[in-house]
């Protein structure tokens, strides 16, 4: 099992931006991470298998809805936490952080800003505690970037409505209790409901081959005549405002998390680079090496610097989804681009699993691809700042 010796960057002194709190719930999570997820990961991640024993310690640790009020069993943080929280479980793998954004994001959230008073009493506790598992259905296979052309639909048959359609590139889908998916009904109307495992019809196949995300379990979501209870409709949204605005509480983790894959990878470089000898002395000392390095931190910083912005911003109700799209692209792109370095630094040993890097190289190339490609949030920005939409 590897050791873990991580030691994360602070150039600017962000620590000193973060309340008490702050650092204790990141310092507790860092803990965890070490403690459960680095030694057993690069494993997990080489036989292709989510380590299903790690959700209870998720839970234990908060990272299950952890800005959801604590009457419906979440830790009632704010937004800077959430965005710890994610930090540091990407640190340890994406596949981690996307097991516990999906639950926090995309499920829990939803059913709290939009459900009805029983549907957050019914699921909310359970999805916090780690007892229930969720997943969201929203991209399908003919419509990624598009999602308002989806074509899975509820038709009205009284006391239900009966779901057709399909859902992919689900994480979560293989052992999730719970789907909250978004269909359009019989007037073209995007609807939010909540589908449970068991319901005759709904099934959900795994994905297998993956190169990227290996340590999480993706796949399907299939509604072949699925009778859908109206009181699993949810209430309070209707249309694609809906679906977008889970995607940007997501995104916005994604932005810290892609930081946590960056830390790693430069830290590990750093750590490398002094203890390889060439020539005579630690490449460390070579300045190509220390021109890598030096870039390293500086978009490491840049990037901290972003998200607290904008963690603050969130916590005031004043964040918009352009602002959160940029976060979102522009830090993922940071840390794809510090693994590819950190890689050429590591030499051969980078693309071996004793070194994280390979590892979170392969998953950044999901995570610049799901929840809005980089070129689509590239575009959200444009449209934002020239008032044109690129789009149509």
């Amino acid at each position: 099992m590897a050791t873990d010796n991580f030691q994360a960057p602070d150039y600017y002194n962000v620590d000193d931006l973060l309340s008490e709190e702050h650092k204790l719930v990141r310092d507790a999570t860092r803990a965890w991470v070490k403690k459960e997820v680095s030694p057993i990961i690069e494993q997990a991640c080489q036989k292709c298998e989510f380590p299903k024993h790690l959700i209870k310690g998720l839970a234990e640790i908060g990272a299950f809805g952890p800005y959801i009020p604590q009457e419906y069993g979440g830790a009632g943080l704010d937004q800077i936490s959430y965005g710890l929280i994610m930090q540091e479980l990407e640190r340890g793998d994406s596949g981690i952080r996307s097991t516990a954004s999906v639950q926090s994001s995309l499920v829990m959230y939803p059913i709290y800003a939009f459900g009805s008073e029983e549907q957050k009493r019914k699921y909310l506790p359970k999805l916090a505690n780690g007892d229930m598992m969720g997943c969201f259905g929203l991209t399908e296979p003919d419509y990624g970037s598009n999602p308002s052309g989806m074509i899975s639909n509820i038709k009205d048959k009284g006391d239900h409505y009966i779901l057709n359609g399909a859902k992919m590139w689900i994480s979560n889908a293989p052992f999730a209790d719970i789907a909250v998916v978004w269909a359009k009904d019989e007037e073209g109307v995007i609807r939010g409901m909540i589908v449970e495992r068991g319901m005759k019809g709904f099934t959900t196949p795994e994905t297998h081959g993956k190169w990227s995300l290996r340590a999480s379990a993706t796949g399907e979501l299939v509604f072949d005549q699925v009778k859908i209870p109206k009181e699993n409709i949810l209430p309070g949204v209707k249309g694609l405002k809906g679906p977008l605005s889970c995607l940007n509480s997501a995104r916005y983790g994604i932005s810290w998390g892609a930081i946590g894959a960056a830390m790693d990878c430069y830290d590990s470089a750093l750590r490398y680079s002094k203890q390889r000898i060439q020539f005579g002395k630690p490449i460390a000392g070579f300045q190509l090496t220390q021109k890598k390095l030096a870039e390293m931190i500086t978009e490491i910083t840049k990037a901290q610097l972003l998200v607290w912005r904008l963690g603050v911003l969130r916590n005031d109700g004043k964040a918009s989804p352009a602002q959160i799209s940029m976060a979102k692209r522009n830090n993922v792109d940071m840390a794809l681009h510090i693994a590819r370095e950190a890689r050429q630094i590591h030499g051969g040993m980078g693309i071996t699993g004793e070194f994280p890097i390979m590892r979170h190289m392969m998953n950044l190339e999901s995570v610049i691809t799901y929840e809005g490609t980089h070129d689509i949030h590239l575009l959200i920005t444009g449209m934002d700042v020239t008032g044109i939409n690129a789009f149509e």
